[in-house]
């Protein structure tokens, strides 16, 4: 087994980010960004983002989830309320979103506050998804320990005859949460590792807008 990863490289060349061309409101720039790598063929699950917590036991914690909304108002996800991240979010509302494009070489990191979004909302979603999510979402206790993976086939089967014939309900501890963005970082990779990172910080109903060092 080999170690020592240093001679694993990179030379960051694709883009720029200047200063000249960029918005003032950091959305405008993230749904540009969002889409061109919608549209990039190198690109598989443009909506997924590393979502982190301050989880429960004092560790910072981590976990790929998907992005389902976006607008002025912020950033929408779905999960078990009872999940370990649900808890976090429950302990501190305080979250850091980050995309990941290396076909692109881009990335951005937006900080901000979670909130459940409305009840309404996330139903309309829920009835949006397939059947076989939303029965999911009722067999899994995310988070919890369990004997083995027999035990979550039974538990899909159990609620797959329990609503057979009828519409899978929203579980209550089922729903969505919006991250209100307080920041976002853009960056693009540079050549020689100058990479541009261009930050963008609420400051009342304004964005201030600074460059950082590599």
């Amino acid at each position: 087994m080999k170690n020592d990863l240093g001679d694993l490289r990179k030379s960051y060349q694709k883009g720029a980010l200047d200063e000249a061309q960029i918005p003032s409101n950091p959305l405008v720039l993230f749904d540009q960004w969002f889409l061109e790598a919608a549209n990039h063929d190198g690109v598989d699950e443009v909506n997924a983002m590393t979502l982190s917590t301050s989880d429960t036991d004092g560790f910072p914690g981590s976990r790929v989830v998907l992005l389902k909304g976006y607008n002025v108002d912020g950033f929408t996800f779905y999960t078990n309320y009872n999940s370990r991240k649900g808890r976090a979010i429950e302990s501190n509302s305080r979250v850091c979103l980050s995309f990941f494009w290396p076909a692109l070489e881009r990335q951005i990191i937006i900080k901000g506050e979670a909130t459940k979004i409305s009840d309404a909302e996330s139903l309309a979603y829920f009835e949006s998804r397939p059947r076989g999510s939303q029965i999911g979402a009722h067999a899994s206790s995310q988070s919890e320990e369990v004997l083995n993976r027999d035990f979550l086939e039974e538990q899909l089967d159990f609620y797959e005859n329990k609503f057979k014939g009828e519409a899978v309900p929203k579980p209550v501890h089922w729903g969505g949460y919006l991250v209100r963005a307080q920041s976002f970082e853009f960056w693009q990779g540079r050549d020689n590792r100058l990479h541009d990172r261009i930050v963008f910080v609420k400051d009342g109903q304004r964005w201030r807008r600074m460059r950082l060092a590599p």
